[in-house]
């Protein structure tokens, strides 16, 4: 019972966090677009930030964003992206466009000497990603800082199981997340080609990054791409749901497979296959087996272990999640490799703060009602403020072009056409 009060009590302060006073120095955000995501990923989590504040939003439509603007409290509107870019009263620019907008106007604010949280995935394509991120804008002195949204990586959950992963000994990773089948519209953006959407442009990103973090590396091919294109009618130059397959240097394959359309996936398929499915995202890594030191053997045995570590709910741990360590232990004869005994254990942890991490990381700020955004915003802030520590979390540019490219491999090696670039330049 107290875990599920302590469950419903943190998520409750998740959407209506304290709001203490702001800053006489705060920064301004001007939001493009009036999104669905932007509450979560932006507008909730600066209300406890003391500062930061929402001053700012544009909307093609301008009716949609004064309806917008009064129901988060946003003071000012703008009519248009261009005029919210130029306002000189804004810091920040939260770009969470369309995929195929991402590259002009997180451009457009860089040029206008504005910092951009750019929501991902960052461009269309590798390309655009390197012409973005390798800009000169970003390499000369006092630049803006541009930041692709991975806010995931940022929460205590995902650097706890990173320091539970054993890399030199991973030989497979798995990364999954679905969507029940009906929850978007088969003519919503995500699946328009020209605005450069598909499943794995969508939730294939995150398991293309998670892959990639618990790896530490880049795969050397793209193995296997399995897409489930759009019905006939609607666009099939695009992906409703994607399975991948990975080689990485060290041998292991990594696999992601995301789904915005699940259905069937249950049991007895024959009655199920048209039910809508959903189930709670995980990373799961195994490792090989490995010998340990165990004192208290004969010299003729030998302990060996196998891990296997799974993250459920990586994409919203702020939520709930869970990791599973599981072990399976095995003693030995040496020579004969004669198995003497076989057990498992298995322990579960939790990090919904660093103080409650294995990590311990001492001094950091934050609280168990921060979201994996507002966990991202502090990073973000930090960074402008250039207060930044040893232990800061952070996504590089040059990541981000690297996640690009793998995403990129997975495409061609469907045999399916990248997602278009931009003609701004």
């Amino acid at each position: 019972m107290a875990s599920f009060l302590q469950l419903a009590h943190r998520n409750w302060q998740i959407a209506y966090p304290p709001q203490p006073a702001k800053t006489s120095n705060a920064l301004r955000v001007g939001l493009l677009g009036a999104s669905n995501i932007a509450p979560l990923a932006i507008i909730n989590p600066a209300k406890s930030h003391p500062e930061i504040i929402i001053a700012a939003v544009a909307a093609r439509d301008a009716q949609k964003a004064q309806a917008y603007a009064a129901k988060h409290g946003i003071p000012i509107v703008h009519k248009s992206y261009q005029e919210l870019i130029d306002d000189p009263s804004i810091d920040i620019i939260y770009n969470p466009l369309p995929n195929g907008l991402h590259f002009e106007w997180a451009l457009k604010a860089l040029k206008a000497g504005k910092h951009v949280l750019l929501e991902k995935p960052c461009t269309s394509n590798a390309a655009e990603a390197t012409k973005l991120f390798r800009h000169p804008i970003l390499h000369q002195p006092d630049a803006p800082v541009l930041l692709e949204a991975f806010h995931s990586r940022f929460h205590p959950a995902w650097q706890t199981f990173m320091s539970l992963v054993d890399r030199p000994n991973i030989t497979s990773v798995y990364c999954m997340a679905t969507l029940f089948a009906g929850w978007f519209p088969n003519d919503d953006i995500r699946f328009k080609y020209d605005l450069s959407g598909g499943s794995l442009m969508d939730f294939g990103t995150y398991g293309i990054l998670c892959m990639r973090d618990i790896m530490g590396t880049e795969p050397v091919e793209c193995v296997e791409a399995v897409p489930r294109l759009m019905p006939e009618g609607f666009d099939q130059d695009c992906d409703s749901a994607f399975r991948g397959k990975f080689r990485f240097p060290n041998g292991a394959l990594g696999e992601v497979d995301c789904d915005l359309m699940a259905k069937g996936r249950w049991p007895y398929p024959y009655f199920t296959s048209r039910v809508p499915y959903m189930c709670v995202p995980r990373a799961v890594v195994t490792h090989r087996e490995v010998a340990i030191s165990d004192p208290g053997l004969p010299q003729t045995q030998q302990h060996s272990v196998i891990k296997k570590v799974t993250l459920w709910n990586h994409m919203g741990p702020m939520l709930w999640h869970r990791i599973d360590i599981e072990e399976t232990h095995t003693i030995r004869e040496k020579g004969s490799e004669r198995e003497v005994k076989r057990w498992e254990v298995t322990r579960h942890e939790k990090a919904y703060t660093w103080a409650e991490s294995s990590l311990k990381k001492d001094g950091r700020k934050d609280a168990a009602y921060w979201s994996t955004y507002r966990y991202m915003l502090e990073e973000f802030v930090d960074r402008l403020r250039g207060r930044q520590g040893k232990d800061a979390v952070w996504m590089q540019g040059e990541e981000s072009i690297k996640q690009m490219k793998v995403i990129d491999s997975a495409y061609e090696k469907a045999g399916m056409k990248l997602r278009p670039s931009s003609t701004y330049e």
